[in-house]
Protein backbone atom coordinates (compact mmCIF):
# COMPACT_ATOMS: atom_id res chain seq x y z
CA UNK A 1 0.00 0.00 0.00
CA UNK A 2 1.21 3.58 -0.61
CA UNK A 3 1.13 4.29 3.13
CA UNK A 4 3.16 1.19 3.97
CA UNK A 5 0.24 -0.64 5.60
CA UNK A 6 -2.52 -2.96 4.47
CA UNK A 7 -5.20 -0.65 5.81
CA UNK A 8 -6.80 1.61 3.21
CA UNK A 9 -7.42 5.29 3.92
CA UNK A 10 -11.17 6.04 4.21
CA UNK A 11 -12.16 9.13 2.26
CA UNK A 12 -15.52 10.85 1.91
CA UNK A 13 -15.68 11.92 -1.74
CA UNK A 14 -18.28 14.12 -3.47
CA UNK A 15 -18.09 14.04 -7.26
CA UNK A 16 -20.77 13.76 -9.90
CA UNK A 17 -21.12 10.66 -12.04
CA UNK A 18 -19.80 11.39 -15.53
CA UNK A 19 -18.69 8.95 -18.19
CA UNK A 20 -15.09 9.55 -17.14
CA UNK A 21 -15.75 9.23 -13.38
CA UNK A 22 -18.13 6.26 -13.51
CA UNK A 23 -15.33 3.67 -13.37
CA UNK A 24 -13.85 5.40 -10.36
CA UNK A 25 -17.16 5.25 -8.54
CA UNK A 26 -18.13 1.68 -9.47
CA UNK A 27 -14.70 0.26 -8.66
CA UNK A 28 -13.42 -0.56 -12.15
CA UNK A 29 -10.74 2.10 -11.65
CA UNK A 30 -9.76 1.71 -7.99
CA UNK A 31 -7.84 4.39 -6.11
CA UNK A 32 -4.77 2.70 -4.71
CA UNK A 33 -4.62 2.86 -0.92
CA UNK A 34 -8.06 4.44 -0.57
CA UNK A 35 -11.41 3.14 0.66
CA UNK A 36 -13.75 5.71 -0.90
CA UNK A 37 -17.18 6.61 0.38
CA UNK A 38 -18.84 8.36 -2.55
CA UNK A 39 -21.50 10.85 -1.49
CA UNK A 40 -24.17 11.66 -4.07
CA UNK A 41 -25.09 15.36 -4.18
CA UNK A 42 -27.61 16.62 -6.73
CA UNK A 43 -27.07 19.16 -8.12
CA UNK A 44 -23.33 18.82 -7.61
CA UNK A 45 -23.11 22.61 -7.33
CA UNK A 46 -24.58 22.22 -3.84
CA UNK A 47 -21.49 20.22 -2.85
CA UNK A 48 -19.27 23.14 -3.86
CA UNK A 49 -21.06 25.38 -1.38
CA UNK A 50 -20.96 22.79 1.39
CA UNK A 51 -17.23 22.22 0.88
CA UNK A 52 -16.38 25.92 0.78
CA UNK A 53 -18.42 26.78 3.86
CA UNK A 54 -18.09 23.65 6.01
CA UNK A 55 -15.18 21.65 4.50
CA UNK A 56 -17.60 18.72 4.65
CA UNK A 57 -15.77 16.28 2.37
CA UNK A 58 -12.25 14.89 2.14
CA UNK A 59 -12.23 15.12 -1.65
CA UNK A 60 -14.72 17.22 -3.58
CA UNK A 61 -15.55 18.40 -7.06
CA UNK A 62 -15.65 22.19 -7.28
CA UNK A 63 -15.96 24.96 -9.83
CA UNK A 64 -12.40 26.15 -10.54
CA UNK A 65 -13.09 29.84 -9.91
CA UNK A 66 -14.95 29.05 -6.69
CA UNK A 67 -11.92 27.07 -5.60
CA UNK A 68 -9.47 29.87 -6.42
CA UNK A 69 -11.56 32.43 -4.54
CA UNK A 70 -11.91 30.11 -1.56
CA UNK A 71 -8.21 29.26 -1.52
CA UNK A 72 -7.30 32.96 -1.61
CA UNK A 73 -9.61 33.42 1.39
CA UNK A 74 -7.76 30.71 3.34
CA UNK A 75 -9.70 27.53 2.55
CA UNK A 76 -7.86 24.44 3.89
CA UNK A 77 -7.90 22.43 0.67
CA UNK A 78 -5.89 22.44 -2.54
CA UNK A 79 -6.63 21.47 -6.12
CA UNK A 80 -5.40 18.57 -8.18
CA UNK A 81 -5.04 19.21 -11.94
CA UNK A 82 -8.02 16.93 -12.55
CA UNK A 83 -10.70 18.75 -14.53
CA UNK A 84 -14.00 16.92 -14.58
CA UNK A 85 -15.91 19.04 -17.07
CA UNK A 86 -14.74 20.99 -20.10
CA UNK A 87 -16.44 23.28 -22.56
CA UNK A 88 -15.97 26.55 -24.35
CA UNK A 89 -17.80 29.68 -23.28
CA UNK A 90 -18.73 31.58 -26.41
CA UNK A 91 -22.19 30.01 -26.40
CA UNK A 92 -24.84 30.39 -23.74
CA UNK A 93 -24.79 34.18 -23.35
CA UNK A 94 -27.96 35.51 -24.97
CA UNK A 95 -29.70 38.83 -25.45
CA UNK A 96 -33.19 40.03 -26.26
CA UNK A 97 -33.91 40.93 -29.87
CA UNK A 98 -35.19 44.36 -28.78
CA UNK A 99 -32.12 45.14 -26.62
CA UNK A 100 -30.29 47.29 -29.16
CA UNK A 101 -27.35 44.88 -29.24
CA UNK A 102 -25.63 44.17 -32.53
CA UNK A 103 -22.18 43.17 -31.32
CA UNK A 104 -20.50 42.38 -27.97
CA UNK A 105 -19.45 46.00 -27.39
CA UNK A 106 -23.13 47.00 -27.29
CA UNK A 107 -23.54 45.18 -23.97
CA UNK A 108 -21.95 48.21 -22.30
CA UNK A 109 -24.62 50.20 -20.48
CA UNK A 110 -26.97 47.22 -20.38
CA UNK A 111 -28.10 44.84 -17.62
CA UNK A 112 -27.11 41.19 -17.81
CA UNK A 113 -28.21 38.33 -15.58
CA UNK A 114 -25.96 35.69 -14.05
CA UNK A 115 -26.81 33.40 -11.11
CA UNK A 116 -23.84 34.63 -9.08
CA UNK A 117 -20.95 36.87 -10.08
CA UNK A 118 -18.33 34.22 -9.27
CA UNK A 119 -19.95 31.49 -11.38
CA UNK A 120 -17.17 30.11 -13.60
CA UNK A 121 -19.28 30.41 -16.74
CA UNK A 122 -19.69 34.12 -16.12
CA UNK A 123 -15.99 34.63 -15.46
CA UNK A 124 -14.96 32.86 -18.65
CA UNK A 125 -17.41 34.75 -20.85
CA UNK A 126 -16.68 38.13 -19.26
CA UNK A 127 -12.97 37.40 -19.75
CA UNK A 128 -13.58 36.76 -23.43
CA UNK A 129 -15.68 39.90 -23.76
CA UNK A 130 -13.02 42.02 -22.05
CA UNK A 131 -9.87 40.55 -23.57
CA UNK A 132 -11.05 39.58 -27.03
CA UNK A 133 -13.91 41.97 -27.76
CA UNK A 134 -12.72 45.18 -26.03
CA UNK A 135 -15.82 45.29 -23.82
CA UNK A 136 -15.54 47.38 -20.66
CA UNK A 137 -17.29 44.92 -18.36
CA UNK A 138 -17.38 47.56 -15.59
CA UNK A 139 -19.95 49.39 -17.75
CA UNK A 140 -22.30 46.39 -17.62
CA UNK A 141 -24.64 46.00 -14.65
CA UNK A 142 -24.43 42.33 -13.65
CA UNK A 143 -27.65 41.27 -11.92
CA UNK A 144 -27.50 38.18 -9.67
CA UNK A 145 -30.26 36.21 -7.94
CA UNK A 146 -28.25 33.86 -5.74
CA UNK A 147 -25.53 34.00 -3.08
CA UNK A 148 -21.84 33.65 -3.83
CA UNK A 149 -20.41 30.34 -2.60
CA UNK A 150 -17.68 32.22 -0.72
CA UNK A 151 -19.63 34.51 1.60
CA UNK A 152 -16.66 36.77 2.38
CA UNK A 153 -16.29 37.78 -1.26
CA UNK A 154 -16.71 41.51 -1.84
CA UNK A 155 -18.25 42.26 -5.22
CA UNK A 156 -17.63 45.17 -7.60
CA UNK A 157 -20.06 48.06 -7.43
CA UNK A 158 -21.59 47.17 -10.81
CA UNK A 159 -22.94 43.88 -9.41
CA UNK A 160 -26.46 44.15 -7.97
CA UNK A 161 -28.94 41.66 -6.59
CA UNK A 162 -32.30 41.09 -8.22
CA UNK A 163 -35.16 42.73 -6.32
CA UNK A 164 -36.81 40.53 -3.67
CA UNK A 165 -39.21 38.03 -5.19
CA UNK A 166 -37.84 38.42 -8.70
CA UNK A 167 -35.78 35.91 -10.68
CA UNK A 168 -33.49 36.33 -13.65
CA UNK A 169 -35.93 34.27 -15.71
CA UNK A 170 -38.78 36.71 -15.07
CA UNK A 171 -36.63 39.82 -15.41
CA UNK A 172 -35.32 38.65 -18.77
CA UNK A 173 -38.81 37.80 -20.01
CA UNK A 174 -40.20 41.22 -19.08
CA UNK A 175 -37.22 43.16 -20.46
CA UNK A 176 -35.71 44.31 -17.17
CA UNK A 177 -32.59 42.47 -18.32
CA UNK A 178 -31.25 42.85 -21.82
CA UNK A 179 -28.93 39.82 -21.68
CA UNK A 180 -28.37 36.74 -19.55
CA UNK A 181 -26.54 33.45 -19.29
CA UNK A 182 -28.51 30.31 -20.07
CA UNK A 183 -28.47 27.04 -18.12
CA UNK A 184 -27.57 26.76 -14.41
CA UNK A 185 -25.45 29.92 -14.69
CA UNK A 186 -28.49 32.06 -15.34
CA UNK A 187 -32.00 31.72 -16.74
CA UNK A 188 -31.95 27.93 -17.13
CA UNK A 189 -32.99 27.54 -13.48
CA UNK A 190 -34.60 29.44 -10.66
CA UNK A 191 -33.66 29.36 -7.01
CA UNK A 192 -30.48 28.41 -5.19
CA UNK A 193 -28.55 25.19 -6.02
CA UNK A 194 -30.53 22.49 -4.28
CA UNK A 195 -32.33 19.30 -5.20
CA UNK A 196 -35.32 19.92 -7.44
CA UNK A 197 -34.15 23.07 -9.16
CA UNK A 198 -36.92 24.51 -11.28
CA UNK A 199 -35.86 24.49 -14.92
CA UNK A 200 -36.81 27.33 -17.24
CA UNK A 201 -36.53 27.41 -21.01
CA UNK A 202 -35.42 30.67 -22.67
CA UNK A 203 -37.84 32.29 -25.10
CA UNK A 204 -37.07 31.46 -28.74
CA UNK A 205 -36.28 35.05 -29.72
CA UNK A 206 -33.23 35.30 -27.43
CA UNK A 207 -30.12 35.59 -29.58
CA UNK A 208 -26.64 34.23 -28.97
CA UNK A 209 -23.98 36.90 -28.48
CA UNK A 210 -21.65 34.78 -30.65
CA UNK A 211 -24.04 33.30 -33.21
CA UNK A 212 -21.56 31.10 -35.11
CA UNK A 213 -20.50 29.55 -31.84
CA UNK A 214 -18.59 26.48 -32.99
CA UNK A 215 -16.53 28.34 -35.59
CA UNK A 216 -15.73 31.05 -33.05
CA UNK A 217 -14.65 28.47 -30.47
CA UNK A 218 -12.40 26.69 -32.96
CA UNK A 219 -10.73 29.95 -33.96
CA UNK A 220 -10.28 31.03 -30.33
CA UNK A 221 -8.69 27.73 -29.37
CA UNK A 222 -6.38 27.87 -32.40
CA UNK A 223 -5.25 31.37 -31.42
CA UNK A 224 -4.98 30.96 -27.66
CA UNK A 225 -4.59 27.27 -26.83
CA UNK A 226 -7.14 27.80 -24.04
CA UNK A 227 -9.57 24.94 -23.41
CA UNK A 228 -11.68 26.25 -20.51
CA UNK A 229 -11.83 24.29 -17.28
CA UNK A 230 -15.21 23.89 -15.64
CA UNK A 231 -14.86 21.68 -12.59
CA UNK A 232 -11.83 20.36 -10.70
CA UNK A 233 -10.98 18.21 -7.69
CA UNK A 234 -9.90 19.55 -4.28
CA UNK A 235 -8.40 17.63 -1.36
CA UNK A 236 -8.06 18.67 2.27
CA UNK A 237 -4.63 20.10 3.09
CA UNK A 238 -4.35 17.95 6.21
CA UNK A 239 -4.77 14.77 4.20
CA UNK A 240 -2.22 15.82 1.58
CA UNK A 241 0.28 16.61 4.34
CA UNK A 242 -0.32 13.40 6.28
CA UNK A 243 -0.29 11.13 3.20
CA UNK A 244 2.25 12.34 0.62
CA UNK A 245 1.25 9.52 -1.76
CA UNK A 246 -2.42 10.55 -1.85
CA UNK A 247 -2.30 13.20 -4.60
CA UNK A 248 -0.72 10.81 -7.08
CA UNK A 249 -2.98 7.95 -6.08
CA UNK A 250 -6.11 10.05 -6.64
CA UNK A 251 -4.73 11.44 -9.89
CA UNK A 252 -3.89 7.96 -11.18
CA UNK A 253 -7.41 6.78 -10.37
CA UNK A 254 -8.92 9.55 -12.48
CA UNK A 255 -6.46 8.77 -15.29
CA UNK A 256 -7.56 5.12 -15.31
CA UNK A 257 -11.26 6.01 -15.26
CA UNK A 258 -10.80 8.50 -18.09
CA UNK A 259 -8.94 5.92 -20.22
CA UNK A 260 -11.83 3.49 -19.89
CA UNK A 261 -14.28 6.20 -20.92
CA UNK A 262 -12.30 7.35 -23.96
CA UNK A 263 -11.95 3.71 -25.03
CA UNK A 264 -15.74 3.46 -24.85
CA UNK A 265 -16.11 6.52 -27.10
CA UNK A 266 -13.49 5.13 -29.51
CA UNK A 267 -15.61 1.98 -29.79
CA UNK A 268 -18.56 4.13 -30.83
CA UNK A 269 -20.49 3.63 -27.59
CA UNK A 270 -22.10 7.06 -27.44
CA UNK A 271 -25.21 7.11 -25.28
CA UNK A 272 -25.68 10.55 -23.74
CA UNK A 273 -25.55 14.22 -24.70
CA UNK A 274 -22.30 14.50 -22.71
CA UNK A 275 -20.79 11.69 -24.80
CA UNK A 276 -21.67 13.61 -27.95
CA UNK A 277 -20.29 16.78 -26.36
CA UNK A 278 -16.87 15.23 -25.77
CA UNK A 279 -16.83 13.79 -29.27
CA UNK A 280 -17.36 17.33 -30.55
CA UNK A 281 -14.69 18.70 -28.21
CA UNK A 282 -12.22 16.06 -29.44
CA UNK A 283 -12.64 17.36 -32.98
CA UNK A 284 -11.37 20.75 -31.78
CA UNK A 285 -8.80 19.96 -29.09
CA UNK A 286 -7.78 16.31 -29.56
CA UNK A 287 -7.88 14.96 -26.00
CA UNK A 288 -11.26 16.17 -24.70
CA UNK A 289 -10.34 15.57 -21.04
CA UNK A 290 -6.65 16.47 -20.55
CA UNK A 291 -5.32 15.91 -17.03
CA UNK A 292 -2.21 17.32 -15.41
CA UNK A 293 -0.72 20.79 -15.22
CA UNK A 294 1.27 20.98 -18.47
CA UNK A 295 -1.58 20.49 -20.98
CA UNK A 296 -3.89 22.71 -18.93
CA UNK A 297 -1.52 25.57 -18.11
CA UNK A 298 -2.98 28.01 -20.71
CA UNK A 299 -6.47 27.49 -19.33
CA UNK A 300 -5.42 27.70 -15.67
CA UNK A 301 -3.43 30.88 -16.26
CA UNK A 302 -6.29 32.44 -18.24
CA UNK A 303 -8.80 31.77 -15.46
CA UNK A 304 -6.44 33.23 -12.85
CA UNK A 305 -6.00 36.31 -15.05
CA UNK A 306 -9.72 36.74 -15.68
CA UNK A 307 -10.60 36.26 -12.01
CA UNK A 308 -8.03 38.86 -10.99
CA UNK A 309 -9.21 41.31 -13.66
CA UNK A 310 -12.79 40.94 -12.44
CA UNK A 311 -11.95 41.69 -8.82
CA UNK A 312 -12.42 38.12 -7.60
CA UNK A 313 -8.82 37.48 -6.55
CA UNK A 314 -6.68 39.89 -4.47
CA UNK A 315 -3.60 39.27 -6.61
CA UNK A 316 -2.36 37.31 -9.59
CA UNK A 317 -1.49 33.86 -8.24
CA UNK A 318 0.93 31.42 -9.84
CA UNK A 319 -0.25 27.99 -10.94
CA UNK A 320 1.98 26.31 -8.35
CA UNK A 321 0.35 28.28 -5.52
CA UNK A 322 -3.06 26.88 -6.39
CA UNK A 323 -2.34 23.34 -7.62
CA UNK A 324 -0.61 20.22 -6.37
CA UNK A 325 1.42 18.60 -9.12
CA UNK A 326 0.99 14.82 -8.62
CA UNK A 327 3.36 14.13 -11.50
CA UNK A 328 6.28 16.11 -10.06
Amino acid sequence: MPNGTTEKLPLKIAIATYGHTAALKDGRAPIEGVAPEFVEINPIIAAFRRMVRDVEFDVCEMAPATYMIARAAGAPFKALPVFVFRRFHHGGFVYRSDAGIGNPKDIEGKKAGVRAYSVSTGIWTRGILQNDCDVDISKVTWVVDDEEHVTSLRLPSNVVHAPPGQSLVGMMAEGALQAAFTGPAGIGRSGAPKAGWDAAEPAPDYREMFPDTVATEKDWYRRTGIYPTHGLIVVKDALLAAHPWLAKSLFDGFVKAKALYLDQLDQGIVETDIDHHYQAMAEIVGDPLPLGIAPNRPAIEALIKYSYQQGLLPRHYSVDELFVDPQA
